[in-house]
This record gives structure tokens, sequence and C-alpha cells, in this order.
């Protein structure tokens, strides 16, 4: 998902999407330490759509305390 399909999305949104990456995450890592992870690379991608979601968050955090 790339940031300007984040933008779209309402903070409630973003928030819950976040939700579910981080606890996508934790899956990923217990299946590591447990050796069943296929795909290693799915980490990375996963990681830095969390910190997108984030950066967004926080770009319409920053937009809405500019705005009052």
């Amino acid at each position: 998902m790339d940031a300007r399909e984040l933008r779209d999305r309402t903070p409630e949104q973003l928030r819950d999407r976040l939700l579910e990456l981080k606890k996508e995450v934790f899956n990923l890592r217990f299946q590591k330490a447990s050796g069943q992870l296929e795909n290693s690379a799915r980490m990375r991608v996963v990681r830095r759509d969390a910190a997108r979601v984030l950066t967004v968050l926080n770009e319409k955090a920053a937009g809405a305390a500019r705005e009052t």
C-alpha cells in the first residue's frame, strides 16, 4: 500500500491498519523464532508499511494542529 492510498483514509482507519500490521509483525517474529518463517522479506515489507501508516497519521495530526 502506498502513501497516496493511505492519505485518503480517515485517522481511525489508519489506526486500525496500524494495529493489524503490528499484529502481523508479532506473528512473523514468532514464526521466525520457531523456525517456521518461509518468507523473511515479508517482515521488512510489513515494518515499512507500518512506518508509512505512522507517517501519514503524524502528517494528519500536524495538519490538524496547524489549522487550529
